[in-house]
């Protein structure tokens, strides 16, 4: 049984109106500006909402949680906005958003509009990792690939949250993170969550290694 469920996605922005617009159209959802100047994205459900929140920090590292997409073409994304990284090293293209963001684009002739593939985290115990992850979120270990996933996660709009291995210590706080819907607190902490801050009805948390996230009370 899991300990929470996937709510939805957020990512840090300098200027939340313009990346919310490339990220609206890369993904297919729809943008709404709100007042206080951030953005947040909507598509077919709940789940598939993403917010874009205004931040003050610029970006300094390295995304370590970051987004795959599926897409018709590269040279789409690039049209939006984006920037070709890396097209040689892997089957994939690593990219970067306006805002210098990470994500990798995989081409699909199949696809007819480009959307969220998986989310991928870096990690430096990324078999620990997929366990945690998997029991807050209820999702299935897979084994069948050179690093390990979780898959079979209820309501996610995307098929996998990919663990890897990666040499470099968490530096900085992430600018992608999830949120979680909770039936509480305190069984998050029994597994190795760390609370980072408590809200009325929602928290800031962190995985066992460092990683944020939120996780909000159900009503």
């Amino acid at each position: 049984m899991s300990l929470g469920s996937y709510k939805d996605l957020c990512i840090d922005a300098g200027d939340a109106a313009a990346l919310g617009t490339f990220w609206a159209a890369a993904l297919g959802l729809d943008l709404r500006l709100l007042d206080d100047g951030d953005a947040v994205l909507t598509g077919a459900t709940e789940q598939h909402t993403i917010w874009v929140n205004t931040v003050p920090e610029p970006k300094t590292v390295k995304h370590r949680l970051h987004l795959d997409v599926r897409t018709g073409s590269v040279a789409g994304l690039v049209a939006l906005g984006a920037t070709v990284l890396d097209d040689t090293s892997f089957r994939w293209t690593v990219m970067a958003d306006p805002e210098g963001g990470e994500f990798c684009a995989f081409v699909r002739d199949d696809v007819a509009a480009t959307h969220l593939h998986e989310l991928v985290l870096d990690c430096a115990d990324p078999e620990r990792q997929a366990v945690w992850w998997a029991e807050v979120l209820g999702g299935r270990i897979g084994d069948d690939a050179e690093v390990p996933y979780v898959d079979e996660i209820a309501d996610a709009p995307f098929e996998n949250l990919v663990l890897v291995p990666v040499p470099e210590s968490k530096t900085a706080k992430n600018r992608v993170h999830l949120d979680l819907s909770v039936p509480e607190i305190a069984p998050l902490l029994e597994v190795g969550a760390t609370l980072l801050a408590e809200h009325d009805d929602w928290s800031v948390l962190a995985d066992p290694e460092g990683n944020e996230f939120c996780a909000f009370l159900r009503t």
